[in-house]
């Protein structure tokens, strides 16, 4: 009777095991190929990030970006342009930037003293050859080198939704707006960001040569976000939309961000996310829980009414002496992780 028992329950679970078979067959290359990808996706809210959170790591090449959003756990990002354009061959620049940005901010505030205005004016003269070298470049840039790099970062399990690279902005050509458009199709993006222009002039533009070429144009603010700030854009295009900053709109002193959620969702096609006091409280850019900007509640949010818009991490506090980016953002994706459990 034992041994008929063990034939018995031998033979049920081997046949469990035939009909289990074909399934498992199937769909194993798939478990295969994802083996040891990121997912960022959680409970439904896609999780990403921008490489800019990366900026203060010594290489910013396509390959060690790569690496720095798969070390994170990240599997979608908006992609800044160095990276991308630097790997599609684009001219590398002739000077310092970071020796221009600093004598910038010190000769918007009239304190170069008369060497440094020398260096500065020398430093223009410099800038303005290279962008025009960088406009020539990118109005006969290949879009293969793109097309490549959407590739090398898909293997790698992360997708691309937003491109970002400096060609959008009013001293732009439209050789280079279009570009960059065509650059982030290549790169998988359904839209690419930039700063508001400030000019309804520009916005219109965008939007007209983004229902062209068939790409959304998603306009980032600070601290002069309100509810209504994107309207005028919106009613211009279709391909015009929001990349609207959560921390930064709390730091401009905004209550109205849950109300701006529910009316702008449709619009809103990638979000940052940061933690930032409130005015009454420093407007400070702190470590996640530690602010005002109710980052928990907005993923649940986003969550519960299954809005399709990812929420893009963006590293802006101070990086701690005995940490690194790559540490800090992984905490920002455990942070999202926990609220969306």
């Amino acid at each position: 009777m034992k041994n008929r028992r063990e034939f018995l329950i031998k033979s049920t679970l081997g046949a469990a095991g035939l009909a289990l078979a074909p399934a498992w067959l199937k769909g194993a290359p798939a478990i295969i190929k994802n083996f040891n990808k990121p997912d960022s996706n959680f409970n439904g809210v896609q999780i990403g990030c921008i490489t800019y959170s990366f900026r203060s790591l010594p290489d910013q090449s396509a390959e060690a970006t790569l690496k720095y959003v798969t070390d994170s756990g990240l599997s979608a990002i908006e992609l800044m342009g160095d990276p991308a354009e630097s790997f599609a061959g684009m001219p590398t620049p002739t000077f310092e930037r970071g020796q221009m940005w600093q004598l910038g901010r010190k000769a918007r505030d009239g304190q170069l003293t008369d060497d440094e205005k020398k260096e500065w004016e020398e430093l223009q003269k410099e800038s303005a050859a290279y962008s025009q070298a960088v406009a020539t470049w990118r109005a006969n840039a290949d879009m293969k080198p793109f097309e490549q790099i959407r590739k090398m970062y898909k293997d790698a399990g992360v997708s691309i939704y937003a491109f970002k690279p400096s060609a959008f902005g009013r001293n732009n050509t439209d050789a280079e707006i279009a570009y960059g458009m065509k650059a982030a199709k290549a790169l998988g993006a359904s839209h690419v960001t930039l700063e508001h222009p400030a000019n309804d002039e520009h916005t219109l533009k965008l939007g007209k040569m983004g229902e062209r070429y068939g790409m959304s144009v998603a306009y980032h603010g600070h601290e002069q976000q309100t509810f209504d700030f994107w309207d005028t854009a919106l009613a211009q295009s279709p391909k015009n939309a929001l990349n609207l900053d959560m921390g930064h709109y709390i730091a401009a002193g905004n209550t109205d961000l849950f109300p701006l959620l529910e009316k702008q969702h449709g619009r809103i096609l990638s979000m940052h996310t940061k933690d930032r006091q409130t005015p009454a409280h420093g407007k400070g850019n702190v470590v996640w829980g530690e602010g005002d900007t109710p980052i928990g509640d907005v993923l649940k949010t986003i969550q519960k009414n299954k809005y399709k818009f990812p929420a893009t991490i963006e590293l802006e506090y101070q990086v701690p002496e005995n940490s690194n980016p790559v540490a800090e953002v992984q905490k920002c994706v455990e942070f999202c992780r926990k609220s969306l459990a």
